[in-house]
């Protein structure tokens, strides 16, 4: 397997990905780059995803959506193909998951459109750069990421409820995070939950529905930011008869500079 690090370039990195040589987590590589969440679905459902995506855009910033049949997204980068370019992707048939695979070369299909949703990844860069350890990075695991009892926006079959990631924090890191996240609703901004999981819905910190167990420090406390594996709840609970994602963790690496996110 290559090894990929912090300064991969996003081509190097999208190249290692389509070559299978990298099967994991895309946490912590291409620094400064904007990673996306997939959400791939036919035509016919696409205005109504379009409307829930609006309505609940914390959970589902839209930095691109793709022509019928296009796997190549010109406003996220150079020769990206959304075929090969995510290290693991998910099928849903009738809200079930069906596989996990590697590619969708073998399903793709004329109609099917892309929405690629961003990711909070992009804003890690600068919680870091600013002093705010993110404590799943330096371990080398993956966010973890829960339901909660917040309800979304439906919008034709599209419904349910968020799903939010966490990162463990001390209190006077959790207030300069705000800080600095408020400013990238892009990439979904600032947090939407401080301190008291079972207030939202989640009955144990330590067992995410998605994703890695949290990584914690003494006098930490969990900060929860609306999460891109919300729109896959959506998908499972519209029960479309056919649909794509990526799997939780496994992102698509965008040409697009984080810093081109803020106030977007």
């Amino acid at each position: 397997m290559s090894t990929l690090d912090a300064n991969v370039s996003p081509a190097d990195a999208r190249a290692a990905i389509r070559r299978g040589d990298w099967p994991t987590t895309t946490t912590g590589i291409a620094n400064g780059y904007a990673q996306a969440n997939l959400v791939i679905i036919p035509e016919s459902y696409a205005a109504d995803f379009l409307r829930f995506c609006m309505a609940n855009r914390a959970a589902c910033p839209v930095l691109d959506v793709s022509e019928p049949g296009s796997f190549h997204p010109q406003a996220l980068g150079e020769a990206i193909d959304l075929r090969t370019d995510v290290p693991r992707y998910r099928v849903y048939e009738h809200g079930e998951l069906v596989d996990e695979p590697g590619d969708l070369v073998s399903r793709w299909r004329d109609d099917l459109i892309t929405f690629s949703i961003g990711c909070s990844f992009s804003f890690e860069e600068p919680l870091i750069a600013e002093g705010v350890p993110v404590r799943h990075m330096a371990a080398r695991t993956i966010v973890p990421m829960y339901r909660t009892s917040i309800p979304l926006i439906p919008a034709g079959p599209f419904h349910g409820s968020y799903v939010v990631s966490m990162r463990a924090m001390s209190p006077a890191d959790a207030i300069r995070a705000v800080q600095i996240t408020t400013d990238m609703p892009s990439v979904h901004g600032a947090p939407l939950h401080l301190a008291r999981p079972e207030l939202i819905g989640i009955d144990d910190i330590h067992k995410p529905d998605f994703g890695d167990a949290p990584v914690m420090e003494a006098g930490d406390i969990p900060v929860f930011w609306a999460c891109g594996v919300t729109p896959q709840i959506a998908l499972m609970n519209a029960k479309l008869p056919f649909a794509m994602a990526h799997a939780p963790g496994h992102m698509l690496i965008t040409d697009i500079p984080n810093h081109r996110l803020k106030y977007r």
